[in-house]
């Protein structure tokens, strides 16, 4: 498999060899109880609701000479056809069925982008007046949208803020690809883009407000989100005074009634903006409280948002060094693994259930427990404790960070477990 580069015909190589991982995402998916929650599964741990896209560097196609935005550019491109498929689960029952949807999805990004993105239109003509192919568009258009966003790649906020609104993208396309596409779709979706950017902006003014005080690291966050937010000179300006002013939670337009994942992507923007400091503030507490209820979600939401955050920061704590700071590596992950425990006690029944469905677990364990295992006993019982914790629904839909759950941890989380000498 030869590496990807910035030469024409990138794409076409691309889905000849993710066809199989295309496949098994999707057959996932279709155990989802909605689509919506299949497309948080893929976007959460990859790090697109939080600008900060996270791509396997072991990755064959990803091999050395890849450049960041060449990396950017084919998980966005993965997104983008992952984001279509799950949408299409009742038009799908062959495998010619599953590749004309994977076709009409490449073949719709030109479509998509010159309509609902104008500024990133590109020609379906070249240069010598010889008709572009849909790939080709397609290509040029995603080197457009990834290059657009790239700018500071050392700190992780200039790149939540250039990158954050990716995430939009890919849930346009999603429906443009469910609704049918038309002149009408496409003018909807231009005014709702730039609504929903604009409200991205005020999320953010009011979680910096939260604690009552805005910091001078606070107001140079704002200023990267402004520069890369796209909104007009008369948003820019109104933005700015909310900033200064404050902004109401009951004043920030959000699509409550009809979109799930939407709701989860503000509210834990919210989340990753309070805990830019790395601590969260009781005042801070207050305000995700009051604005998880405002979005119509409960309790238990914000606590598995709060998870989900917490472990993406965890699992790729090595490249957030900005994150790294009063609040070190020992203490962010003793946090996390106390929630998962309190998580996992609540389920202890249904855990203590699948455990004893799992004969060669059990014998590993007790072999632990008295001996040391091979390396490849431990990656067994590793990978059998995690499947066994995604049986608690919470842990299906947010994710487990599977590098930073070493089998030590596995094992003391695990209701009745004891960790292996």
């Amino acid at each position: 498999m030869a590496k990807i580069s910035g030469s024409k015909g990138w794409l076409s190589e691309y889905l000849e060899y993710r066809k199989d991982l295309f496949l098994s995402f999707f057959k996932e998916s279709a155990e989802d109880t909605h689509p919506e929650q299949s497309l948080y599964r893929l976007l959460q741990p990859k790090g697109l609701l939080y600008g900060h896209p996270v791509v396997d560097d072991e990755d064959e196609m990803l091999a050395e000479g890849v450049t960041e935005v060449d990396k950017l550019k084919l998980l966005m491109a993965e997104s983008l056809i992952n984001g279509a498929l799950v949408f299409h689960q009742k038009d799908i029952d062959t495998d010619k069925a599953f590749s004309d949807v994977i076709m009409k999805t490449v073949h719709s990004i030109g479509d998509f982008y010159n309509n609902v993105y104008p500024e990133l239109s590109v020609s379906a003509n070249s240069v010598f007046r010889k008709k572009k192919s849909p790939l080709e568009i397609a290509e040029k258009i995603l080197e457009k949208r990834v290059v657009s966003t790239s700018k500071d790649k050392t700190d992780f906020w200039v790149n939540f803020f250039n990158n954050t609104l990716l995430f939009l993208d890919i849930y346009f396309f999603g429906q443009w690809m469910h609704t049918g596409a038309d002149k009408a779709v496409a003018e909807f979706f231009r005014d709702e883009k730039e609504t929903l950017r604009f409200s991205v902006v005020k999320v953010f003014a009011a979680a910096a407000h939260a604690n009552g005080t805005i910091e001078e690291q606070e107001k140079r966050l704002f200023e990267y989100f402004l520069g890369s937010s796209r909104l007009s000179d008369t948003q820019q300006k109104q933005a700015k005074k909310i900033f200064q002013d404050g902004a109401e939670i009951a004043d920030i337009y959000l699509p409550v009634q009809n979109s799930w994942i939407l709701k989860k992507y503000f509210l834990e923007l919210a989340i990753l903006t309070v805990w830019a400091d790395r601590k969260l503030e009781e005042s801070e507490k207050v305000f995700l409280s009051n604005f998880n209820k405002s979005l119509g979600f409960f309790e238990d939401d914000l606590e598995n948002s709060l998870l989900a955050v917490e472990g993406f920061v965890l699992e790729n704590w090595s490249n957030l060094e900005n994150l790294q700071g009063e609040k070190d590596y020992d203490d962010v992950s003793q946090e996390y693994l106390d929630k998962i425990q309190s998580m996992a006690d609540k389920n202890a029944r249904k855990l203590a259930k699948e455990m004893q469905a799992q004969s060669r677990l059990n014998q590993l364990m007790r072999k632990s427990a008295n001996e040391d295992l091979s390396k490849a006993e431990e990656q067994e019982l590793r990978d059998g404790i995690m499947k066994v914790l995604r049986s608690v629904p919470t842990f299906v839909i947010i994710g487990l960070p599977g590098t930073f759950l070493t089998l030590p941890m596995l094992l003391k989380i695990l209701p009745g477990s004891q960790p292996p000498k």
